[in-house]
């Protein structure tokens, strides 16, 4: 896909990644946008993100990501959006859907603790992500959120941990949303230098 169909599906070109590499334009253009137009993501769309997301690599093959969503409008997706802290609660509560990432603790094979866990579905929700800016679509993971209140809303089971919040949609004009998240919106993004966090032995 040509970095101008990414620019004019996302409306933001102040947004697309300068970088010092010729990186892949999928992901020069993904960013965590917070203003979403009002329009549905499909189930059938919905389950290729997911879909992109179970491929991504794993310790000992565990996969150990798992996922429940709700669709804007449905009742699930408001006691989702009310386990948010405020700061996010006042924007992604106009998302399309919102998706809770799990993680399963231990190792189906021999109940052992899996400390790579939540470093596996980091990759699993960045391959969604990906996969989402493909289709046009944004996502926003939060961290911000009432864990203990998540847990007892979605009855969420022992061995399953709350990893982060996903707000999906396709992006709209900065314009809409309320300060101080419109200058976050059309603020220019910044990443640390390479040799900032890369060293050669």
């Amino acid at each position: 896909m040509e970095t101008t169909e990414l620019i004019n599906v996302s409306q933001h070109t102040d947004k697309l990644a300068e970088t010092d590499q010729p990186v892949h334009d999928l992901i020069k253009s993904r960013w965590s946008t917070r203003s979403f137009r009002e329009e549905k993501i499909s189930d059938e769309k919905l389950r290729l993100l997911f879909e992109a997301a179970s491929w991504a690599a794993s310790s000992m093959n565990e996969q150990p990501w798992r996922y429940i969503y709700a669709h804007k409008g449905s009742s699930s997706f408001d006691k989702m959006a009310e386990c948010l802290m405020e700061g996010n609660y006042k924007w992604a509560k106009d998302s399309a859907i919102l998706i809770l990432s799990l993680a399963k603790k231990t190792f189906t094979r021999n109940g052992n603790i899996n400390t790579h866990s939540f470093h596996d579905v980091g990759a699993a929700n960045t391959t969604l992500l990906l996969q989402a800016v493909n289709e046009g679509i944004l996502g926003h993971m939060m961290g911000g959120y009432d864990k203990d209140k998540t847990i007892q809303t979605f009855n969420i089971e022992d061995d399953l941990e709350p990893v982060c919040y996903i707000a999906l949609g396709y992006p709209d004009e900065p314009h809409k949303l309320d300060q101080p998240f419109r200058d976050r919106e059309i603020g220019k993004r910044s990443r640390k230098k390479i040799d900032e966090i890369v060293t050669k032995l």
